[in-house]
């Protein structure tokens, strides 16, 4: 009996040991961009959402909010793809995400407007989202 929850306890520990979350944002104007990256052993899974309401000098502009997410592949070791495909339709969706020590990139294909709306965008243009840090004590 000893034995078996020894067993258990090494298992759980083992595999908790080699699991990690990132977090990154992005603060742009009225866009609100959030990034997670989670690792479980060699399994990668990407969430990405992005929030956007209009302020006063952006009339005319609607407010959206869009996610996509699932498991994404190593191209090499700082970069990551995920695609998505739209639910019966032959559109794809592939973020490339370029990953630095303070942050990520992220590129959006053109089919992925089918997933977004209105000023809503995955991209990040070419601008960093910002890791956050944890701080423990």
């Amino acid at each position: 009996m000893n034995k078996i929850i020894l067993l258990a306890a090494a298992m759980l520990f083992s595999s908790s040991t080699f699991a990690k979350t990132d977090h990154y944002l992005l603060l742009e104007s009225s866009h609100v961009q959030h990034l997670k990256i989670t690792t479980v052993g060699d399994d990668v899974n990407v969430s990405a959402d992005v929030d956007f309401e209009p302020n006063n000098t952006e009339k005319g502009s609607h407010g959206c909010s869009a996610d996509i997410a699932g498991k994404a592949k190593h191209v090499n070791e700082n970069e990551l793809v995920l695609k998505k495909q739209l639910e019966g339709e032959a559109k794809f969706c592939s973020l490339n995400i370029k990953l630095t020590p303070t942050g990520a990139v992220i590129e959006q294909s053109a089919d992925c407007s089918y997933f977004t709306a209105g000023s809503c965008r995955f991209s990040s243009e070419g601008k960093e989202l910002v890791k956050v840090k944890y701080i423990r004590e």
